[in-house]
């Protein structure tokens, strides 16, 4: 089973991701803030990383940016999963090294594409 990192401090949007990624066959390892994020993605090496930016620690943009500088992780795609859609927000994640963006809320429909785009059919 293909497995997916979501880092989310909101138990309910980590719950709510949860049973989408279930819906689409993945196995979800959480993380409820960047810290423990970037133990999980060095322990776990995902097969793909959703991020939350608003994290009670460091915030999304720095634990992304850690985690392409290091050379056993930098491959591994990271999807921005966040509130913050202001104008500009998406370009301001993809230049910290996102590789993709979606904007909460979000649907299983949305959600599930993108991961096939990121990862392949399975």
């Amino acid at each position: 089973m293909t497995k997916i990192l979501y880092i989310e401090d909101n138990p309910q949007n980590m719950r709510l991701v949860k049973k989408m990624l279930a819906i689409g066959g993945y196995d979800m390892v959480e993380a409820v803030d960047g810290y423990s994020g970037l133990d999980a993605a060095a322990r776990e090496l995902p097969a793909l990383i959703l991020m939350d930016i608003n994290l009670p620690d460091i915030d999304g943009v720095e634990a992304t940016t850690r985690l392409k500088s290091s050379e056993a992780m930098r491959h591994i795609p990271i999807i921005a999963l966040t509130a913050n859609a202001m104008f500009g927000d998406k370009e301001r994640y993809m230049a910290a090294g996102c590789d993709g963006y979606l904007a909460k809320p979000i649907s299983k429909k949305e959600l599930l594409e993108t991961l096939k785009i990121f990862l392949g059919d399975k």
